[in-house]
């Protein structure tokens, strides 16, 4: 397939690409103005998709959520993640030929603070910034498929690589002894190694049943407390401190409470039920493979 990609080189786009491209498939990014298109300009409402084919198109772009949430940096997140995605999905609306798949970004922060309930697509939206940004994020793809462009929202959980994201960050205090968990330890952590949330992006890519919502997480959550033990006995370091919740929302404000301490248990219930299966399903095999070498 012809596959436009924005955030290409991205945490999750960098690993997606060659992937694709491993798989056959002519990828393209969709960058900032330049020469040639296909360009965007988010910020000033402004896309350029050009003439060639699209088939797919996979929307991986948007400002990071791990920052304080200061008003401006909301308006920024939003402003990229929504605005971004009502912009694309209403240029490929527009396309003649339209393409056949829209797989957009979206995140399990739509779900809140939820305990240990389990949680699959079917459960409501929570409250909050992020679970309403994800609603909004979600609802602005609605364009491409009010058009009948097949639209997939993927939402990601925390995806887990030494290279970038979480775990690259949460390493050196590892490394260096003097982390441990986070508030109470017994929020949940949905998480996916990078590795599967790319072949479940591939695998959303290629079948046509699937449209809406769909988790990209591993069947199996852990607590914030079993993570850092796992993490922990995997460097062969100690991580018997504990960072309180004050002092969380002290050092990163309404984020600590919502990305930090919020607990959510998500199921991948529609990439299980339409045949895919997790390389990385459990935290200590998964931790190993990333950071031990052979």
């Amino acid at each position: 397939m012809n596959v436009l990609v924005s955030g290409a080189s991205g945490f999750v786009g960098s690993a997606l690409v060659p992937f694709l491209n491993r798989a056959g498939h002519r990828v393209t990014p969709l960058g900032r103005k330049n020469s040639r298109a296909p360009w965007w300009n988010p910020a000033a409402n402004e896309i350029d998709l050009g003439s060639d084919p699209i088939d797919a198109v996979i929307h991986l772009a948007g400002e990071n959520i791990a920052q304080r949430w200061t008003a401006e940096a909301k308006k920024r997140i939003r402003e990229s993640r929504v605005d971004g995605t009502r912009l694309l999905a209403t240029a490929l609306a527009k396309r003649t030929p339209q393409p056949r798949v829209l797989l957009c970004a979206s995140a399990i922060g739509i779900y809140g603070d939820r305990g240990d309930e389990v949680l699959t697509e079917e459960n409501q939206a929570g409250e909050g910034f992020l679970a309403g940004l994800c609603r909004e994020w979600e609802a602005a793809a609605l364009p491409a498929a009010d058009a009948g462009i097949r639209v997939v929202n993927m939402r990601f959980g925390v995806l887990l690589d030494p290279s970038g994201g979480a775990l690259k960050n949460m390493l050196p205090p590892f490394r260096a002894g003097v982390a441990g968990r986070l508030g109470s330890g017994k929020q949940f952590i949905s998480w996916a190694t990078r590795h599967d949330a790319v072949r479940a992006i591939d695998h959303a890519l290629n079948a046509p049943e699937l449209r809406g919502p769909v988790n990209v997480v591993s069947p199996h959550s852990v607590t914030n407390a079993e993570f850092t033990r796992t993490l922990a006995r995997v460097l062969g370091r100690p991580a018997i401190l504990h960072m309180p919740a004050f002092a969380l929302r002290l050092l990163a404000g309404e984020m600590a409470n919502e990305a930090l301490l919020a607990s959510a248990r998500v199921v991948p219930e529609r990439l299980e039920k339409g045949g895919f299966r997790f390389e990385d399903a459990e935290i200590e095999p998964a931790l190993r493979k990333l950071l031990v070498r052979p």
